[in-house]
């Protein structure tokens, strides 16, 4: 089968090579997934950006990539009696994690400091696990030992492609309504106009924000200021063109602002976060940015500010964001704007490099080359990809 990989010696930042694999094999406590619906996430795109060219010379095989994928399980092993062949399932990207841990006592197995996330992480060759740009993926049975909710059925009215994207969804549920304070008829600034912005909008208007303000650049104007429009921000504030403290302040007024969901990573953003916000409001910090504060943050003692860090979700973000999208709460279809065989995945990240795309999803579309295994082709249907 065909997989898109990575490739690195000693964490050296590899690129992508679209390869030839091995197809996996079910140990008696794995699942097996034929993959019906991958999405390309954030953190994918770093990979893209290191080695467009194919320079990496390593020879060593990390991963299989893609950590956000959904599809139907074709084949369990024998000591499994809690799935089942047909059953259409979602990943929540857990791969591995050591179950002893603080985090792991609280079931935030993806803040365990040993974890490995399917198509995230090294995971070929370390517990044997396999993301989702490709044909299968292996859900190992020791995670669904520790975690049974590695993976979750998926309902009948909720899309492959709808349920891949689980994982950011879960991501703007848990930043809001697990970890902040927002009370319904606040104002909310989300900063950043990808997939964990314009989902952190959706959960604020569902929260009960009066005002929800998107703030995002020029490049955003075309295609993503319209989609957050269409999922809920009552406003768009143009950061290349407007001040956008004095703009925000303007909408919510100084009373009303006591969140601001930061997904940028942007240090300017946070700076104008702190700037914003009302006393005792909360910056909830989902992006990431990587060079020094060149500010102050006594603005968070003068006023009793908090900021808060933000990563991942936990089992009840999932089985209450799974509930959203099935009842219609969440808008998943326009979010999706791209489509498109992995075969085709470099036109995907070349997308969602220059902004026209929010959220590409992959099917796998290669010539069935590969030995029918596992039988998919009973579960093979995907009337379902639009």
């Amino acid at each position: 089968m065909k997989a898109l990989t990575r490739y690195c010696d000693h964490g050296e930042f590899g690129g992508y090579h679209y390869i030839d694999v091995s197809t996996p094999k079910c140990g008696p406590d794995d699942v097996i997934i034929r993959i019906k619906a991958a999405a390309i996430c954030g953190a994918d795109m770093k990979h893209w950006y290191a080695d467009l060219k194919g320079s990496n010379t390593s020879e060593r095989l990390d991963s299989i990539r893609g950590h956000e994928f959904a599809g139907v399980i074709v084949k369990v092993g024998e000591n499994v009696t809690d799935w089942e062949v047909g059953q259409r399932v979602v990943s929540d990207n857990s791969g591995q994690a050591c179950g002893r841990c603080p985090a792991c006592e609280r079931g935030d197995f993806m803040l365990c400091e040993h974890k490995s996330g399917l198509g995230l992480d090294n995971n070929w060759d370390v517990f044997g696990g396999s993301g989702g740009f490709s044909k299968y993926a292996k859900i190992p049975g020791g995670i669904l030992r520790l975690h049974p909710h590695a993976i979750w059925e998926i309902p009948d009215d909720v899309k492959y492609e709808e349920a891949a994207l689980l994982d950011p969804v879960s991501n703007s549920y848990k930043a809001i309504a697990q970890q902040s304070s927002l009370l319904p008829g606040q104002d909310v600034v989300v900063f950043g106009t990808g997939p964990l912005g314009l989902f952190a909008v959706q959960v604020a208007r569902i929260m009960g924000a009066v005002n929800i303000v998107m703030v995002g650049l020029q490049d955003d104007v075309e295609t993503r200021f319209p989609i957050a429009s269409e999922v809920g921000a009552t406003h768009c504030v143009n950061g290349s063109s407007e001040d956008v403290v004095t703009r925000c302040t303007e909408i919510c007024g100084r009373d009303n602002l006591g969140l601001v969901v930061e997904c940028s990573g942007a240090n300017i953003a946070l700076q104008q976060s702190l700037e914003m916000l009302r006393p005792n409001g909360e910056v909830v910090r989902v992006g990431m940015g990587f060079r020094p504060l060149e500010f102050s943050i006594n603005n968070i003692t003068e006023w009793n500010k908090s900021i808060i860090g933000h990563q991942a979700y936990d089992s009840t973000s999932w089985r209450e964001c799974i509930r959203l999208i099935q009842s219609g709460a969440v808008k998943m279809q326009p979010m999706i704007t791209h489509r498109l065989g992995l075969s085709q995945w470099r036109e995907g990240f070349k997308a969602m490099a220059d902004k026209s795309a929010v959220k590409c999803v992959f099917h796998y579309d290669e010539a069935d080359k590969d030995v029918r295994e596992y039988g998919e082709d009973n579960y093979a249907d995907d009337s379902d990809l639009e």
